[in-house]
């Protein structure tokens, strides 16, 4: 809703004192705030064009008080790019294309169309997309018409000229604007002229005013393009319209021309047809003076060349009587999880479809009742977009049926060629025809569709959600999680459908790669120094082969200059040292310095320098990096090895031993945390009064402890000392239903150690179950204990205890030197419980510090906020992932790579500033907020 500027000073006035605002009060009564918690669904107008960037292929929706970008991949999957609210409501809104003789002379957007768009504001904007503030900013406005929706405003119809250089917009009747444009100065309009003249005298009579001026409903509107060898020539443009003249009962089509010499236009002629009534009319594309009028019942090839002499070449009926294809109706995917952002707030997680019989109560007329028509009418049609060939149309009828109208020219004249039914659905309010032979079908009160042109046949795809309308709702407290959900029926028949509604996170969707991603088993964003700021190179795992990108403006493949080995699986990664990176693989771990060719920080040689280390006749299975510390663990037999890294000369390293253990059980995780803590420089700069003092348990010092999960099913945290391993905690995992039945699947598939007031451990396991363990609130830890920003080890690394021999250790039964109580490790607590999925749990922190926001991937993605008490965490509104990694880099700051369908999503989450002590991603509630006055 737009304000008017009396309404907006009188809201400053009330902010800026609290006299006003008390006096508002009083006079205004309550005051009540709306929060929008889930943007309009319904499409109502749809444009293509090159708004990003000269090549790119852009789609645009509008949403009636918003505005989505999107794009349609290969796989014919339709995937947002941004949506903003705009002030007002749109009424239409069109693509103008670039013209280099207009837009030549402008420097800030060469190549890139504008999008033009008109709202009950009653202002003509012209807008272009910022790549840079990924959102669409206004180029100029004109103002057209006080704000609102009279009948006479102009502002409710567009027309753009197919050579970008005029655009028309008319009134619901009887009045109309056109505007000449040039980029030569500092406005984009260089002419206009209102028509009728405002000035125009009221005395007139009502038969010459229909003769010189429009009266009446315009219904339909476009351009008439002329030959090109009359460019060279002044261009007056020739606008058709068709209208329906007061107390006429048939439309009739009017042609309009602008001299732009005179700065007058005049009515060149009229056609008027006895027959069925015409509603829309369309150009024909470089036909050069022909154009399409549909009618209720057929359709007409007008020759409008010559503009004075309008006359038809060709009728054909739209009573078709061929075999149609049955109605598609994919229930897969209609009952699918789908997402809606709004603001990211909300999305839909489920949809199921309701399964109708053909007769519609909300239809007051039976088949055979006289309110019903019995001859079709088109109601939507997009043309192919640029092509070689000769100009096709694909329409669809109000039956549901699309056809293919292919319109030639030869030396006889035109040909017209009518295809078969290509596709039979729900009458489309809208098509729209793209590059790569996709149709989107907008549907008026149902799910749109993405078809495909294929064999001269119409293929279903994918899906365009559309929740609208809502019928009923019911909110509810789901499984008792307490995450409200609500529930929808949505839609009408023969589309009703029940949705459920959530709460979650918004993300801003960056970038989307091709599905060519086949089979990624890992990823890993690595830093070239532990002080850089930036991520350096993004590592991607596959089944068989390993590849390593450097982070920037692109991604670029930097294996080679890196060292890594490229044809082997990597089961995990990291930098153990300044310019120093760790590969670990199923038979080696492999130590690598990058060159220059990789990153400007690199060694300055032709090729990166490479040290391997592995295990005597073992394979090993899992692995983890952190600060000065590598831990990797085999499998069949059991061993965890610590190893360390040390330089014998310059450029030469050397991976060795520390320590290797025998172990009970098999591991199933390990985790490092990656950097080392320092209370004041916590992300939530927390401090230790405002967290009550938070100090770490005995033994545990960044660097050289870590946490496992076992097969047992277990979590424990070692430390890794001079003195040798010892457990300082361990937690068995041992949980039953209400029924008291074990549950089963209950193996670690991942584990993080996180402070917020304290330490605690979060597991997500491998049944989709998330855990919460904590130490016991009689376990004191040392306040005196002082974490270093190193690994606490005094002098050399090679005078430490290096224990080789074989030790057993578990829960039960250890002979390494255990910890501070009784010689056995602490019994870690088990505090909450959560199940978020069915498949396993991979957590995934956003920043390297231990306060950081988790990402939980499971069916779908979660966020995890560090809390004080239990488990708190929000759907992310995302597809499910089977990987994700966060991505930091100068274009990017704050960015999350997904690995979704096989393709590579570069996302942004957006982040709200509270008032709490840290900063979190803020939810807002499923409510109407009530804001008292003070």
């Amino acid at each position: 809703m737009a304000l008017s500027e009396e309404e907006c000073s009188t809201a400053k006035a009330s902010s800026s004192s609290p006299a006003s605002s008390s006096a508002t009060v009083s006079s205004q009564g309550v005051n009540y705030l709306a929060k929008c918690v889930l943007r309009g669904s319904a499409i109502l107008q749809v444009a293509y064009g090159h708004l990003r960037s000269p090549s790119s292929l852009d789609v645009v929706f509008g949403k009636e008080t918003s505005i989505e970008l999107v794009i349609i991949g290969e796989d014919g999957i339709v995937t947002s790019v941004c949506e903003q609210t705009v002030f007002g409501t749109i009424k239409d809104l069109a693509i103008l294309p670039w013209n280099e003789k207009v837009y030549g002379q402008n420097t800030q957007m060469p190549g890139k169309d504008l999008l033009v768009v008109i709202s009950d504001s009653g202002k003509l904007s012209f807008l272009t997309f910022c790549n840079e503030m990924h959102r669409f900013f206004p180029v100029d406005h004109i103002q057209l018409s006080d704000p609102g929706n009279a009948r006479d405003q102009i502002g409710r119809m567009l027309a753009v000229d197919s050579t970008g250089r005029f655009i028309a917009t008319s009134a619901y009747e009887d009045r109309l604007a056109f505007f000449s444009l040039s980029m030569s100065g500092d406005d984009i309009i260089d002419k206009k002229i209102f028509y009728p003249p405002e000035n125009e005298g009221s005395g007139s009579s009502s038969r010459n005013a229909q003769r010189i001026s429009v009266r009446g409903t315009i219904w339909s509107m476009c351009f008439v393009s002329k030959d090109p060898i009359q460019t060279n020539k002044e261009h007056n443009p020739v606008l058709a319209i068709v209208l329906n003249r007061k107390g006429n009962t048939l439309n009739e089509l009017v042609l309009l021309g602008w001299n732009l010499s005179e700065h007058a236009v005049y009515i060149l002629s009229q056609y008027l047809e006895a027959g069925p009534l015409a509603h829309s009319i369309v150009e024909v594309p470089h036909s050069c003076g022909y154009a399409l009028l549909f009618r209720v019942g057929d359709a007409l090839l007008m020759d409008l060349r010559d503009a004075r002499n309008p006359h038809c070449v060709y009728r054909t009926t739209l009573d078709f009587s061929v075999h149609t294809p049955e109605e598609h109706v994919c229930v897969e995917e209609l009952c699918t999880a789908h997402e809606f952002d709004d603001d990211g707030l909300f999305n839909v997680a489920a949809c199921a479809l309701l399964q109708l019989s053909d007769y519609d109560p909300m239809c007051i007329d039976g088949e055979s009742g006289s309110g019903k028509t019995t001859c079709k009418h088109v109601c939507s049609f997009s043309w192919e977009p640029k092509s070689n060939r000769s100009p096709r149309i694909i329409f669809c009828l109000d039956t549901g049926e699309f056809y293919m109208i292919d319109v030639s020219f030869d030396s006889d004249g035109p040909k017209v060629n009518i295809s078969d039914c290509l596709y039979r659905s729900q009458p489309c309010k809208s098509l729209l025809w793209v590059d790569g032979g996709f149709l989107v079908a907008i549907v008026e009160m149902g799910d749109g569709l993405v078809l495909k042109v294929e064999n001269e046949k119409l293929k279903y795809k994918s899906p365009v959600q559309n929740i609208a309308p809502i019928l009923d709702m019911s909110i509810v407290n789901y499984h008792g999680e307490k995450h409200d959900k609500m529930f929808a029926c949505c839609g009408v028949a023969p589309e009703g459908s029940l949705r459920i509604i959530r709460s979650g996170i918004s993300v801003e969707k960056l970038l989307r790669t091709a599905p060519i991603y086949q089979g990624i088993s890992g990823t890993w964003t690595v830093q070239m120094k532990f002080t850089n700021s930036y991520h350096s190179f993004l590592v991607l795992s596959f089944v068989e082969e390993t590849r390593v990108l450097s982070v920037g403006l692109s991604f670029t493949d930097v294996t080679d200059s890196v060292g890594f080995q490229p044809d082997v699986c990597t089961l995990a990664c990291g930098l153990v040292a300044d310019g120093q990176l760790v590969q670990i693989h199923q038979t080696a771990v492999r130590l690598c310095l990058p060159t220059k060719a990789a990153h400007s920080e690199g060694i300055i040689m032709s090729s990166p320098v490479c040290t391997t280390w592995s295990p005597d006749n073992m394979s090993i299975s899992l692995g983890a990096v952190g600060q000065s510390l590598i831990v990797v663990s085999t499998s069949n037999p059991y061993f965890l090895f610590i190893l360390g890294v040390r330089s014998l000369s310059a450029y030469t390293y050397e991976i060795y031993e520390l320590q290797h253990v025998r172990l009970q059980y098999e591991l199933s995780c390990i985790s490092i945390p990656q950097k080392h803590l320092e209370m004041r420089h916590l992300s939530s700069n927390v401090n230790l009064v405002d967290v009550g003092g938070a100090v770490p348990p005995v033994g545990v010092g960044m660097g050289i402890t870590f946490v496992i999960g076992t097969h047992k099913p277990s979590v424990e945290i070692l430390s890794f000392a001079p003195e040798g391993l010892r457990v300082l905690g361990a937690g068995t995992i041992s949980l039953t239903t209400t029924m008291e039945t074990a549950i089963s699947g209950c193996i670690p598939q991942d584990v993080r150690l996180v402070l917020v007031d304290q330490f605690y451990v979060l597991a997500g396991l491998r049944n989709g179950m998330l855990l919460r363990f904590e130490w016991p609130s009689a376990f004191t830890p040392s306040s005196e204990l002082c974490l270093r920003s190193s690994i606490p080890f005094p002098g050399k690394v090679e005078n430490f205890l290096l224990n080789t021999k074989l030790n057993s250790f578990g829960s039960e039964t250890c002979s390494v030197n255990m910890g501070e109580k009784d010689g056995l490790p602490v019994t870690l607590q088990l505090i909450a419980t959560r199940r978020i999925g069915i498949t396993p749990v991979f957590l995934v922190p956003l920043s390297d510090s231990l306060d950081a926001d988790i990402i939980a991937l499971s069916d779908r993605p979660w966020l995890l906020h560090t809390a004080r008490h239990s488990l708190s965490y929000t759907s992310i509104s995302f597809q499910p992932s089977t990987h994700a990694t966060p991505v930091c880099s100068v274009e990017c700051p704050k960015g999350i790579l997904f690995v979704a369908e096989n393709s590579l999503h570069l996302v942004r989450v957006i982040i709200f500033r509270t008032l709490n002590y840290r900063d979190c991603l803020a939810v807002i509630l499923l409510m109407i907020v009530y804001i008292s006055s003070l």
